[in-house]
């Protein structure tokens, strides 16, 4: 069990079982700001790669893979971070500098196919679209109330933000952030807002702006 690394199943995506593999150590020249990679984690102190953007920084090294364990980052060892905080460290690197990331491969087990594809359910509620299972890092799973069409598309798109400006997807995070503008009257109080519930993740202003865009969308609709 000490090799157990933990587990971050999507509907869309491969099941890893994230036993520890093969250790490698990756020199990468930061050539531009943008490494190209979007970054997650299990909610257990491991962050893992979850997304390379073809033709980036990134892509150009093939030893990086998806499903990477990202353990070091220049011989310090970030284990017990969260994926924001991995990808803070990342974005502040100097550009025109090589550093080192240590990477755990994961072994990989099987395909899953789509849920979507996998035929219709004949149990309850599940595939009714109403509701969802909301699998968290502490306390049991839940059973929520799937957002209305508008409210997710919004929230889809501020994940969508916080992968390009911060490197991240955190639907939990775009929800908050959502929920911190969904009452304010301008740019100004929801700035304040997310200073007040979310100040340690320092924004910035081009960020809040795009999000505010979208939450004024939403509104409209």
């Amino acid at each position: 069990m000490g090799k157990l690394l933990g587990a971050q199943i999507g509907l869309e995506d491969f099941i890893f079982a994230h036993i520890k593999g093969i250790k490698k150590e990756v020199n990468v020249y930061k050539s531009e700001d943008s490494l190209g990679l979007t970054i997650t984690d299990n909610g257990a102190g491991y962050a893992f790669i979850k997304r390379i953007k073809d033709d980036s920084i990134i892509d150009s090294v093939k030893t990086i893979c998806v499903g990477d364990h990202i353990e070091a980052i220049n011989g310090e060892n970030i284990v017990g971070w969260r994926h924001f905080d991995v990808a803070k460290k990342l974005k502040e690197l100097k550009k025109e500098e090589l550093f080192t990331l240590t990477l755990i491969e994961p072994k990989k087990a099987f395909d899953m196919e789509p849920r979507s594809k996998a035929g219709k359910s004949s149990t309850g509620k599940i595939g009714t679209g109403r509701e969802t299972l909301r699998l968290r890092s502490k306390g049991p799973a839940t059973v929520e109330e799937v957002p209305s069409e508008a409210k997710e598309k919004a929230i889809g798109k501020v994940d969508d933000l916080l992968e390009l400006y911060m490197g991240i997807r955190d639907t939990d995070l775009a929800t908050t952030m959502f929920e911190a503008g969904k009452d304010k009257g301008n740019p100004d109080e929801f700035a304040v807002a997310l200073d007040e519930t979310l100040g340690d993740f320092a924004f910035p202003d081009e960020f809040v702006f795009d999000v505010w865009g979208v939450i004024g969308d939403a509104k409209q609709e």
